[in-house]
């Protein structure tokens, strides 16, 4: 209630600048977690530093943003038959399967934190796993190696090493 000795107008004021400084202190708090994240940016493929099994597909552009209080990934490239091809994975880097889609030779797929800039990642396919790696950032976080082995859909093992540059 107030009181003869408070101005309406001067209380109004003070809410709005409350609630403005407590969203600019939230934003600002939030924003370095996902900046801080070397895994985060778009990443083109060195074709010349990567090497691929025959047959392989190859991820030509990968972007992580966040997504909400998580990551998406979006990727686009080649298929095995040299076809264009797209897939998107949204989730947390907690080691949890998520949904892909876009992919017809993985329906989920999971990313778990090994240590700043290393990610363990797992392809998993009719409840299978069918892909294991790591994606490892170089501490100038210049450069992102995925290195990936596992057994494609007609069972062939592989085994890849794609490697990034940041752009």
């Amino acid at each position: 209630m107030l009181t003869r000795n408070q101005n309406p107008a001067l209380i109004g004021h003070m809410k709005t600048k409350t609630i403005g400084l407590t969203l600019a202190i939230s934003f600002l708090a939030g924003a370095p977690c996902f900046a801080a994240n070397p895994q985060m940016g778009h990443w083109k493929l060195n074709e010349a530093k990567s090497k691929f099994a025959p047959g392989s597909p190859k991820n030509t552009m990968v972007v992580c943003e966040a997504a909400g209080n998580g990551v998406k990934v979006t990727v686009n490239g080649v298929d095995a038959k040299g076809k264009s091809a797209h897939n998107e994975w949204t989730g947390k880097f907690d080691g949890k399967n998520y949904p892909v889609t876009g992919d017809p030779t993985s329906e989920a797929r999971s990313y778990k934190k090994i240590d700043d800039h290393t990610l363990a990642l797992t392809i998993w396919h009719h409840g299978r796993v069918m892909t294991t790696g790591r994606i490892v950032v170089s501490a100038d976080g210049k450069s992102r190696t995925v290195a990936t082995n596992g057994r494609d859909a007609k069972g062939k093992t592989f085994k890849n090493t794609a490697v990034y540059d940041k752009q």
